[in-house]
């Protein structure tokens, strides 16, 4: 199933998701993070949207893969942070 949205992170930037997701397993089948936020280095988006796949639609799991994905790289994000972009991609599923 192919879903969007478009989301303010509060004291942030705008962020724009596009999920495309299994609603049976309630898991990702792959997403697109666009939006006017600053991410170093340039490719961490990507990288971020890898490791996403197959991740579970859970609130809590989704923060802390997209949490430890930023530690692990040292990925510096600027208007955006782990609970914004978790906020952004369940906001998809309304």
């Amino acid at each position: 199933m192919k879903s969007k949205s478009v989301y303010k992170i509060p004291n942030g930037k705008l962020l724009k998701i596009n999920l495309d997701y299994n609603p049976d397993k309630n898991n990702i089948n792959n997403v697109r993070i666009t939006g006017d936020f600053f991410v170093h280095p340039e490719e961490a988006i990507e990288l971020i949207e890898d490791e996403l796949i197959n991740i579970q639609l859970d609130k809590i799991k989704l923060n802390k893969k997209i949490q430890s994905v930023i530690d692990q790289n040292n990925l510096e994000l600027i208007g955006l942070d782990a609970e914004g972009l978790t906020n952004g991609i369940l906001m998809c599923l309304k």
